[in-house]
């Protein structure tokens, strides 16, 4: 009897599985039209189709009739009709692990570089998954501490929490970003560079990261050139890799540059399968997979960690109301603004304090620390509307004792303010700074009218 069974178990590992073919019909620009599968393969899955250059691997996108439309993660150079397309089956998983902390990954999750240690598969994290339900989750957790100052006092950032950093290019995103890798304060860092420029992907590493941001990250890379399946499967990639640590109980901190590449791969996806373009072009599934994506983030279950999640949103022209910066901002927990202008003035990270914000205020401060932000939040705003006034030279000293305050007041600060790639400051250091600048720029003391206000 033991020998019967182990004959039937040894047959029934050697046994192959049964493959599913179909054949190509169609080939217009980067849809594969393909037929046979219709009845077996859905909405998502992955194909191989074997041509005469090889096997390229396609997802299906679309379906109509008995047809199904395919998608490359590639090209389809080489692809002729009624070459033969197979289905693949259980390929939409990854399983990260301790061991990919320190490496970089491809937008499918293969290696780029060396893995630290053995690998040690323990779990299946799909590409796909649901966000947790509401009621499931735990409330936002307490300050993160990120050691940038204009952040940290301005708009501070909470475990769970998600935050929009919006910007053009070129004013300073990237490496906010990688000074928020090395200076948060988590177990670890997942970082997704979706639709990367290919010269900046080794510079973001090994120049903004560096070995100490490196040392418990994981990054995921996805170059502009690559076909708008793997720029959006890399957001996927990203974000299972970030649920399966959380999983484990840990903090993640999730940074994703960008938002709009992950929209523009979707939008391409979207117009190839024949949606109907809307909002600047952009089709109606890139603005239902945007808060999928988005909510995937956040607070855990009560076991479990939590993602703090930072998106970049690269605005075109600097319009902060175009379509995707306007659904992103609507989405998530809060937004810091780049500024140009601020860039320009040689301001870095170049955070317009007026248009940034943070959800989680006032709770995420401690009163006297809200207090001190209120006041420096409004000597800056008074400022702000007296500028061009002040710059030509309109305003006398001495008209508005408020303005005077705010002109000395934003004098100090600002320099206070700019902090370089490698400046770190403790949160309380720079409140303390904030508010030692506020007394010097003769402001009346704002924690004497909180104490005054307060009951015995």
């Amino acid at each position: 009897m033991h020998s019967a069974f182990s004959n039937l178990q040894s047959s029934i590992y050697s046994c192959s599985s049964v493959q599913v073919t179909g054949t190509v019909k169609a080939i217009v620009g980067m849809t594969l039209t393909v037929g046979g599968l219709e009845s077996l393969a859905g909405i998502g899955s992955r194909c191989r189709v074997h041509s005469k250059n090889g096997i390229i691997e396609g997802e299906v996108v679309g379906a109509q009739g008995s047809e199904l439309c395919l998608l490359p993660f590639g090209t389809w150079n080489g692809v002729a009709i009624g070459d033969p397309v197979k289905l693949v089956e259980h390929d939409d998983v990854i399983h990260p692990d301790d061991s990919w902390i320190g490496t970089v990954v491809d937008a499918l999750g293969q290696p780029l570089s060396a893995f630290t240690r053995v690998r040690r598969p323990q779990r299946k994290s799909k590409f796909r998954a649901d966000p947790p339900r509401a009621f499931d989750r735990k409330k936002v957790g307490e300050k993160l501490e990120t050691q940038i100052k204009c952040i940290d006092i301005f708009t501070p950032i909470c475990r769970g929490q998600r935050m929009g950093v919006f910007a053009g290019s070129g004013v300073g995103k990237s490496t906010m970003m990688a000074m928020l890798a090395r200076n948060t304060d988590a177990d670890v860092i997942v970082i997704g560079l979706i639709g990367e420029r290919g010269r900046e992907v080794q510079q973001f590493i090994q120049e903004d990261l560096g070995e100490k941001g490196m040392a418990r990250a994981v990054v995921v890379v996805s170059t502009g050139d690559e076909a708008p399946l793997l720029r959006k499967q890399a957001a996927l990639t990203t974000t299972a890799i970030a649920e399966h640590f959380k999983s484990q109980g840990k903090q993640v901190l999730l940074l994703l540059d960008s938002v709009t590449r992950f929209a523009m791969a979707q939008r391409e996806i979207g117009l190839a399968r024949g949606e109907p373009p809307t909002l600047r072009g952009y089709p109606p599934s890139v603005f239902s997979e945007l808060p999928h994506l988005l909510e995937r983030a956040g607070p855990g279950r009560a076991n479990e960690g939590d993602i703090t999640g930072l998106y970049t949103v690269l605005v075109d022209g600097d319009d902060m109301n175009e379509p995707i910066a306007d659904a992103v901002r609507g989405i998530v927990d809060g937004h810091i603004v780049l500024d140009r202008h601020i860039a320009e003035q040689g301001r870095f990270p170049a955070v317009n304090l007026q248009k940034s914000l943070s959800r989680m205020l006032p709770g995420c401060h401690s009163p006297e620390e809200f207090e001190i932000t209120k006041v420096a939040r409004k000597a800056l705003g008074t400022y702000a509307d007296m500028e061009d006034l002040i710059r030509l030279g309109a305003y006398k000293a001495g008209s508005d004792p408020e303005t005077d305050e705010a002109i000395r007041f934003f004098q100090t600060a600002t320099p206070f303010l700019s902090q370089s790639r490698g400046d770190k400051t403790l949160a309380a250091e720079g409140f303390a700074d904030i508010y030692r600048m506020i007394l010097e720029a003769g402001i009346k003391d704002p924690l004497q009218r909180f104490f005054e206000t307060q009951p015995e």
